[in-house]
């Protein structure tokens, strides 16, 4: 983009948004440092996750056909809380799935992206002011 930095007189102008500009890439390295940080928390968690969730899938396959070939009685109701229980285990990681797995991965990587193109925008710009500044 094409800055209209003609529009600065002097030198002082120059710096003042010089130090407007430095300060939004500070918080913006800032913001893509924190952003890194979750993406690789997310990475691992999205494995971790889904290996899980596959496991305890396995298991409530498991108890659902051991419930069917078991007659009633205490076994039988045992089995059906254990199986309640890992129900209850797959709807929370169900939930930090949609939190904190492949969907939010995903999210975090295009957020990355756009603070990165942000910073080389910022970078264009103090490089036109800078050039300006020099000018005058």
């Amino acid at each position: 983009m094409t800055y209209s930095v003609a529009q600065l007189a002097t030198v002082q102008e120059c710096d003042a948004v010089l130090a407007i500009a430095n300060k939004e890439k500070a918080d913006v390295q800032f913001r893509q440092t924190s952003i890194q940080r979750q993406q690789a928390n997310y990475a691992e968690s999205s494995v971790e996750i889904a290996t899980e969730l596959s496991a305890v899938n396995a298991e409530i396959a498991a108890y659902a056909s051991i419930i069917g070939s078991l007659p009633e009685g205490p076994a039988k109701e045992e089995a059906e809380v254990k199986k309640k229980k890992l129900e209850y285990r797959q709807f929370l990681l169900t939930e930090r799935q949609d939190d904190y797995g492949s969907v939010a991965l995903l999210e975090k990587e295009m957020e990355l992206g756009q603070l990165e193109k942000q910073v080389a925008e910022i970078d264009v710009f103090i490089a036109a002011i800078q050039t300006r500044k020099a000018a005058l």
